[in-house]
């Protein structure tokens, strides 16, 4: 099977047969049809997820609204509530609202607290995406130091800055985030985040473990000025087991309430090894 797409309609062929068609206007389904002789064969669906598909509905990171006619048979409405269309007055309505990861959760509370300006800082900076984040959220005035022990992650991140016309305020430099305190001085920091694991797209065997992240835990919240957040984002899995976790959990749990306001944010829907987002502010 194969799909043709012409000025916004899609025509499904089997062979050289053409057996179904469709029109999108942006996310509005226009028209949809299977001919007759092939219907109850699965080729409704395939068109339809492609049709989605090309529109970003099934991506869990996209906000989409299609819309489709009414259905006129039975076979139309199982296909509409296969796909999660609705109806909605006089049409079918089908919503999407994008999955809230844990790493977005960091990113909103942190975008939500903190002030353009000041220091932050990506302790774990991989392959440059919360350092980006954290350049636009500083601002033109404020400074970002990103770290990572991999050349290939700060080469990463570097270009990525550069892209984004963020050269000027952030920069990435091979640095052990165990050893943080050695490039941090004690209440300079707004901001100190963490996104354990390993480098997204590299080799698994290379990952934080507890031995260096508590340590860095411990100093970025020395480095941390009065009122600046630490936000950790803890991972557990088949690969790198719990250790880590566990132990960023008691280290955080231990935290003087005269000192630290402490949030671990569970997704208490999600699997126990789901990424973990929490939340140190200084007092």
């Amino acid at each position: 099977m194969r799909i043709i797409e012409e000025n916004g309609q899609y025509t499904l062929y089997k062979e050289q047969e053409a057996i179904g068609t469709a029109v999108l206007d942006g996310q509005a389904i226009r028209q949809f049809e299977i001919a007759p002789q092939w219907r109850g064969r699965g080729y409704g669906s395939y068109l339809l997820k492609e049709i989605l598909r090309r529109g970003g509905g099934l991506d869990p990171k996209q906000a989409t609204r299609f819309t489709a006619p009414l259905p006129c048979d039975a076979a139309g409405v199982a296909l509409a509530e296969k796909f999660d269309f609705a109806a909605d007055g006089a049409q079918l309505v089908r919503r999407r609202v994008p999955d809230l990861s844990a790493v977005q959760l960091c990113h909103e509370f942190l975008a939500a607290r903190l002030a353009p300006g000041g220091l932050y800082v990506d302790a774990t900076c991989g392959n440059g995406h919360d350092t980006q984040f954290l350049c636009e959220l500083a601002g033109p005035t404020g400074r970002v130091l990103g770290l990572d022990i991999q050349q290939q992650a700060v080469d990463n991140t570097n270009a990525r800055l550069a892209a984004a016309g963020y050269g000027a305020v952030g920069r990435a430099m091979v640095h052990d985030h165990a050893r943080l305190a050695e490039v941090l001085k004690p209440g300079t920091a707004d901001c100190v985040l963490f996104n354990f694991g390993w480098l997204p797209g590299a080799e698994h065997a290379v990952h934080s473990t507890a031995d260096g992240s508590v340590p860095a835990l411990r100093a970025a919240l020395e480095a941390l000025r009065p009122g600046g957040v630490l936000a950790a984002v803890l991972y557990s899995g088949k690969v790198i087991g719990d250790a880590e976790k566990q132990a960023a959990l008691a280290f955080f749990k231990a935290l003087p309430l005269t000192r630290y306001t402490v949030l671990v944010c569970e997704f208490a829907n999600w699997a126990q090894t789901a990424p973990l987002p929490c939340f140190v502010i200084k007092k």
